[in-house]
């Protein structure tokens, strides 16, 4: 396996770099793919908090570069808050998916048909508070699912990141009010030493007579949430992604270049040139300085 690392650019994030990924996050759409076969079928995706596009970017090579016929029925729109670098089939938006402009505008590309799959990669920026991390993600997540409600057909996927936490289970109850498959996975690519998980909600069928408002998002009338009465919990299913023969993101590996005949390629993105990089190497310069003059004087004096 290899020792364990705690450098950020593990194997998925080589991997991604050789294979043209835009990020590492490609891997965990491919692996929850490969196990529950979300993209079998499935001509019209929504993919909300897309930003850089690594999940854009899987959605337009398995629905578009590896479909010779029927690739001029795919609509793929991507939403986020910032810009990103075009994609071949993918329409963006750029907007919040909080808001009620955004949308009426995702829901005017699809011409009145309802997406097959909606798939939400978002998370917020982390505090390490993790009580106030879980509960913004928790309405990032509600905030999404608001959106399923209005573009996704009856009998469609849902997969999101989730934090997992001690009150998640209120979610669980609310996505098993609209999907009665629910399940959360831990990803091969997904760090153990993160608390995300993907919750991947499937067979979208909301309760009778209910109908998806932006005034009060989610909850809807309290009539349509009787599997709530009794204890409010619910246990849903865990499943990890990818077997033992898989990569883990915790170790380090060797990347076998010759094998795999892979060519090493300059990175998708240059890294930041952060501001502070010139105070670093002054900071340096004085040290080095520091230590100089204190060993000529421990000489002089001796």
């Amino acid at each position: 396996m290899g020792r364990s690392s705690k450098d950020k650019r593990d194997i998925y994030y080589r991997l991604a770099k050789e294979e043209g990924w835009r990020a590492r996050s490609a891997y965990k759409l491919l692996q929850l793919n490969d196990d529950f076969d979300l993209l079998s079928g499935v001509n019209r995706v929504v993919d909300l908090c897309a930003a850089p596009g690594s999940w854009s970017q899987v959605l337009s090579r398995k629905m578009i570069e590896e479909r010779p016929h029927g690739k001029e029925r795919v609509k793929i729109v991507a939403v986020d808050l910032q810009a990103m670098a075009p994609l071949p089939g993918v329409v963006q938006i750029q907007g919040d998916i909080t808001k009620i402009s955004t949308v009426h505008e995702l829901v005017s590309h699809f011409e009145g048909q309802a997406a097959d799959l909606v798939i939400c990669d978002g998370a917020p920026d982390v505090t390490g508070l993790h009580d106030i991390d879980e509960y913004i993600q928790g309405q990032l997540l509600l905030a999404a699912l608001n959106i399923v409600t209005h573009v996704l057909k009856q009998g469609g996927n849902f997969v999101a990141k989730i934090f997992r936490g001690k009150d998640v289970e209120l979610l669980y109850c609310q996505l098993k009010v609209f999907f009665p498959t629910v399940t959360i996975c831990k990803p091969r690519s997904s760090r153990n030493s993160s608390i995300e998980s993907f919750v991947v909600c499937q067979c979208y069928s909301p309760p009778d007579g209910f109908l998806p408002t932006m005034l009060n998002p989610l909850l809807g009338e309290p009539s349509q949430f009787k599997s709530l009465e009794g204890v409010n919990r619910m246990i849903v299913p865990f499943m990890a992604c990818g077997d033992l023969s898989a990569y883990d993101s915790d170790q380090t590996y060797q990347l076998d270049i010759t094998e795999q005949n892979c060519q090493s390629l300059p990175p998708t993105q240059e890294p930041i040139n952060p501001p502070y990089k010139t105070a670093c190497l002054l900071k340096k310069t004085k040290c080095l300085a520091t230590h100089k003059d204190a060993d000529s004087s421990h000489i002089l004096a001796s």
